[in-house]
């Protein structure tokens, strides 16, 4: 596919959604929503990434929506971005899509994340900020509340009082203070983040079973809202089922031989 908004590779196992408006500071039109589920859908049916990194080019990850769809949103001349969450069954919010693609997503937030942009690396599985990066949720200074599933993903990422702190005051927080908060899992020099996120990727294609990575991820995003023992019923389920799988076997004979496993890739 051809793309406006974006720019797409695949690097080795990794894709990479680099969003391209650097003039707008990668601000979200309803094309560049478009254009992103487009890349990730790509991406998954793609057998040879093994994850997905998103970064953005220029100064800014991503301002958000963009202030001319902002206002059509928030005047009621167009549907809001929801709308087409309401004629599928997919989850609402503009990138809550990406808690349920089997695949590792990583946010390689390069500059300012606001918004719908912050929206977009919290939604991600890892964050890898550059030193230079810079985050606020911004809704509140909007007269909005907590959208897009930020009132359920922030507090489980910083705690409730960080989050609703977070959201309250609206303020902009360097590098530094999102990795004190827990918001960002690493920071890296801005000339080393895309490769770096681009070498996580590469490591869990050597190291971990796709297979296993999409089970461990439903896991993870599914029994957030379970009760303990509903959690381990549902994983014991899941685990007895994959001790019988090729992969299993594959894991335990790479074991007994020192060697680098070899495992399915999904679709195949």
């Amino acid at each position: 596919m051809n793309y406006s908004d974006i720019e797409y590779t695949v690097n080795g196992n990794a894709a990479i959604v680099t969003l391209n408006r650097p003039d707008k500071l990668n601000a979200f039109t309803y094309h560049t929503l478009k254009e992103i589920r487009s890349a990730v859908d790509e991406s998954v049916a793609n057998t040879d990434v093994v994850g997905i990194v998103i970064t953005g080019n220029g100064r800014g990850f991503s301002a958000g929506l963009d202030s001319a769809v902002l206002a059509s949103v928030t005047s009621g001349e167009t549907p809001s971005t929801s709308a087409a969450n309401e004629a599928t069954d997919d989850l609402p919010g503009i990138f809550s899509y990406l808690l349920e693609v089997p695949k590792p997503v990583v946010a390689a937030i390069n500059g300012v994340a606001a918004g719908g942009g912050l929206i977009l690396a919290l939604m991600s599985d890892i964050r890898i900020a550059s030193t230079k990066a810079a985050m606020t949720t911004v809704f509140l200074k909007r007269g909005l509340i907590a959208e897009h599933g930020s009132s359920w993903i922030l507090p489980r990422l910083v705690g409730t009082g960080r989050a609703l702190d977070l959201l309250w005051a609206s303020d902009k927080i360097d590098a530094e203070e999102a990795l004190r908060l827990g918001l960002v899992d690493r920071l890296v020099e801005p000339d080393q983040l895309v490769a770096d996120a681009v070498a996580y990727i590469e490591k869990l294609a050597v190291t971990s079973a796709p297979a296993a990575i999409a089970e461990t991820k439903r896991l993870v995003y599914g029994h957030l809202g379970k009760g303990y023992r509903e959690a381990l019923e549902e994983a014991n389920v899941s685990q007895s089922e994959f001790v019988a799988r090729d992969d299993a076997r594959e894991g335990a004979m790479a074991l007994l031989e020192k060697r680098a496993p070899e495992f399915r890739r999904l679709g195949k």
